[in-house]
């Protein structure tokens, strides 16, 4: 009997989900699940360390180790070789907003009840 798959929680989905390099046609093209994109914008954008990127993601940190190094590696041979990249698929579920591990700040305000009292 296989295992179960363990969803990744993810804050909320990419608004941008394909890039390309502009004045030459793509050298081919790379998918990025959307796990492997929220690993990248809480690692590297959000400057979470693995272990909280994993507490937010709701999976182990050696998880989130192997997922960060295949997005990087997605992402720098799109970059260095003019590969179209697309951002989609994967094993996750959209955070409620409710998570108490998530780092996003509209999270925390919405677990607090500040952020319906704001609108």
């Amino acid at each position: 009997m296989s295992r179960p798959i363990k969803w990744r929680k993810i804050c909320c989905m990419p608004l941008n989900k394909t890039f390309a390099p502009s004045g030459s046609k793509p050298q081919g093209k790379i998918t990025m699940t959307i796990d492997e994109y929220e690993t990248i914008r809480l690692m590297d954008l959000e400057n979470c360390t693995q272990e909280t990127c994993a507490m937010a993601m709701n999976v182990a940190r050696t998880t989130v180790q192997k997922i960060y190094e295949e997005a990087r590696y997605k992402l720098a041979d799109a970059l260095i070789n003019g590969k179209e990249l697309s951002i989609e698929g994967g094993e996750f579920r959209l955070c409620d907003g409710h998570n108490q591990n998530c780092v996003r700040a509209s999270c925390r305000l919405l677990q607090r009840g500040e952020l319906l009292q704001n609108k």
